[in-house]
């Protein structure tokens, strides 16, 4: 065998043997997807507690994920989106400020094949991948119910000579949840009024779901009505412990039923001390996952347990066209006497948050899973 052949079989093992190594080396580590949280604010309760678990959920199943709030402030919030978009994130979900403003940030996200999930507040758009929530609607019904069994509408006492004095407290007008509260809520007073045994006396709108504002709208109402109101629907737990305060000022505070919204501690507090009179549970330890879940599922390219809705009835605005896939979730009222049960022994609130400052011979037993 010549040399020049030796040296020519030794060069293609070599060769051989360099590419054997370089393929068995192990390719990079790839990079983790990047997914987006945008929160309206965290001045409301819930929302920063939702950051916390989806943020754990997400980090969970191996994305990097990128939150940012917009304290209120829908230039900032559409900013923040782009922000996100440009950092190179592949899913945002979505707490909307103001459901049609951030259409111009979630498009544009869309139109770079971003996945942009509606989080429990409709983003007005076609252009969303979807939108997971709670049944608003009835969320409004069961307020509207729990105020409603709380004066005994039907009890005779209330007639056309003796209306219900009633006070609608909205949320914020930005907010399509309002809307559809109010929906729920019309379908059960609107007979009544329609009858003359309830008569609204004020129908007001609080901006921004603020709990200051709704106490000086209720201030205003009452010198306004020379405190001669006899119930309160309003929309949320912060808007209705704003007004609260108000009625205690005037000694009305556990006298004129109110209603609230997503069973939130002070809120759950302030019905063991016979002051709010209902809320609704929304039991976000449900839809943070299925939020999250459902913008894995849509990253991976896998099927949705989705449902279609029109934006007409979504927003309940016949002149709204096209549709979004979505999913809900139910709700559940909370009163006096089930509050317990369903809030501290379920683990939604602590035992020591709800029955903060009540006196001790009151006090119901320390749940199991609390002791």
């Amino acid at each position: 065998m010549s040399r020049k052949f030796t040296r020519f079989m030794i060069l293609l093992v070599a060769v051989a043997l360099v590419f054997g190594m370089v393929g068995s080396v192990a390719p990079a580590k790839a990079r983790a997807v990047k997914v987006g949280l945008s929160f309206s604010d965290f001045a409301t309760e819930r929302w920063k507690n939702e950051e916390v678990l989806m943020r754990a959920l997400l980090e969970e199943k191996g994305y990097e994920v990128i939150s940012q709030e917009a304290n209120h402030d829908v230039v900032m919030q559409n900013n923040q989106i782009e922000n996100m978009v440009a950092q190179g994130v592949e899913a945002i979900i979505v707490v909307a400020e103001d459901g049609d403003a951030i259409t111009t940030a979630v498009d544009a996200a869309a139109a770079e094949g971003v996945l942009v999930i509606a989080y429990d507040r409709l983003i007005k758009t076609t252009s969303i991948a979807a939108y997971v929530s709670f049944n608003n609607v009835e969320v409004g019904r069961q307020q509207a119910l729990g105020v409603m069994t709380a004066v005994d509408i039907e009890g005779g006492e209330w007639t056309a000579e003796n209306p219900l004095k009633l006070v609608k407290l909205g949320g914020s007008p930005t907010d399509n949840n309002a809307i559809l509260f109010r929906q729920g809520q019309d379908e059960i007073l609107q007979p009544y009024v329609d009858e003359g045994i309830i008569e609204v006396v004020a129908d007001q709108w609080v901006d921004n779901w603020d709990a200051n504002n709704a106490l000086n709208i209720m201030e205003n109402i009452l010198t306004a009505q020379d405190n001669q109101i006899d119930a309160v629907v309003a929309s949320n737990d912060g808007t209705a412990l704003g007004a609260l305060e108000a009625l205690k000022a005037q000694d009305l505070a556990g006298i004129v039923p109110i209603s609230g919204q997503d069973a939130t501690a002070p809120g759950c507090n302030s019905i063991v001390k016979g002051e709010l009179t209902v809320s609704i549970l929304k039991d976000i330890r449900n839809l943070s996952p299925l939020a999250v879940d459902l913008t894995d599922q849509l990253l991976q390219g896998e099927e949705a347990d989705l449902v279609e809705y029109t934006m007409a009835e979504l927003t309940n605005d016949p002149e709204k066209e096209g549709s979004v896939m979505a999913y809900f979730l139910p709700v559940q009222q909370v009163n006096a006497e089930n509050v317990y049960d369903l809030v501290v022994v379920s683990g939604f609130q602590s035992y020591e948050d709800v029955y903060r400052d009540i006196p001790e011979e009151e006090l119901p037993p320390v749940p199991e899973t609390e002791g």
